[in-house]
């Protein structure tokens, strides 16, 4: 499962790594994939300490600045680490990137994700505009009716219930 490194893990690892402790020793006793502390080794090098802050992940790019990078990758065979320390991308964007244009096209990249749980439908209504009479009075009955139903069932189960606890008791349920 994924979670979030603090900027002072990221920099004590990379620290390690770089006075001579084995990266693999390293990332299995922390349980870390060797690739991100690879990437953070690379990132501290290149930018120093800003280099290990947390990115935007490419949300400010342009669907052209995506295809660049997804062809760079695709087309002329650019390694994924060279192409996060040009960009200052996270490595899971480019991932993310490259399945959709395998999947849908270069065309998937200039399409916003919809972001957040989809929604089942099963919300409050938007409201709408204002409604003529004869609207207003339908959508008044159907909520009449859906609180009558509930009333209904409500009333139900508590006779119901009576019934249950005047059997548990040795009684015989009364007829009104």
């Amino acid at each position: 499962m994924y979670r979030k490194h603090s900027f002072e893990e990221k920099l004590n690892l990379v620290n390690q790594v770089l006075s001579g402790t084995s990266l693999k020793g390293l990332c299995r006793g922390y349980g870390i994939d060797k690739e991100l502390v690879k990437q953070w080794v690379l990132r501290y090098k290149r930018y120093g300490e800003v280099g290990l802050r947390t990115k935007t992940a490419g949300y400010g790019m342009t669907p052209a600045e995506k295809e660049q990078i997804v062809r760079e990758y695709l087309e002329i065979g650019v390694p994924l680490h060279g192409l996060c320390l040009k960009y200052d991308v996270n490595r899971s964007s480019i991932k993310r990137w490259v399945r959709d244009v395998r999947e849908h096209g270069y065309a998937s990249l200039g399409i916003a994700r919809q972001r957040g749980r989809p929604s089942n439908g099963m919300g409050r209504p938007k409201k709408k505009e204002p409604q003529t009479e004869l609207e207003r009075l339908q959508a008044e009955n159907l909520r009449l009716r859906a609180e009558n139903a509930l009333l209904k069932k409500v009333k139900a189960l508590v006779e119901e219930e009576q019934k249950a606890r005047a059997r548990l008791n040795g009684q015989k349920p009364s007829m009104n």
